[in-house]
C-alpha cells in the first residue's frame, strides 16, 4: 500500500494506492494518522482511484480515520471508487458517513 498525500485550499487529499486489506491495515492506519495530525485543512477527500482490493479490514481503517475526524468536525469525501469499492461503499452503507463526490 502506498499513500500520498497533500493539503491544497484547506483540503487534505489522500490517494490510496495498492491493496488495503489485513497485511496492509496497520500500515495505513499509521500513515493516514500521521498525515490526519497535522497541517491546516478542513475537508478530507480520499481518492480510490488506484485502490485495487479492499475487504473488511480496509472498511474498519476507514470507519477507524472516520470516527478520528469526527470528533475534529473534519468531514471526509470519497473519490473514484473502483466498481469493487463501489459496491462494498453502497452496501455497508458507507456513503452516508463518507459522501462520494465527483
Amino acid at each position: 500500500m502506498v499513500i500520498k498525500s497533500k493539503v491544497y485550499n484547506n483540503t487534505m487529499y489522500v490517494l490510496l494506492c495498492g491493496e488495503l486489506d489485513e497485511h496492509s491495515a496497520t500500515h495505513t492506519k499509521i500513515e493516514l494518522d500521521e498525515a490526519f495530525s497535522g497541517g491546516n485543512f478542513n475537508q478530507i477527500i480520499i481518492d480510490l482511484s488506484e485502490l485495487e482490493f479492499m475487504d473488511s479490514t480496509g472498511i474498519g481503517v476507514l470507519i477507524g480515520r472516520y470516527k478520528k475526524m469526527k470528533d475534529r468536525h473534519i468531514p471526509i469525501y470519497i473519490c473514484n471508487p473502483s466498481s469493487h469499492a463501489e459496491k462494498i461503499f453502497k452496501m455497508t452503507g458507507l456513503y452516508e458517513i463518507m459522501p462520494k463526490i465527483v
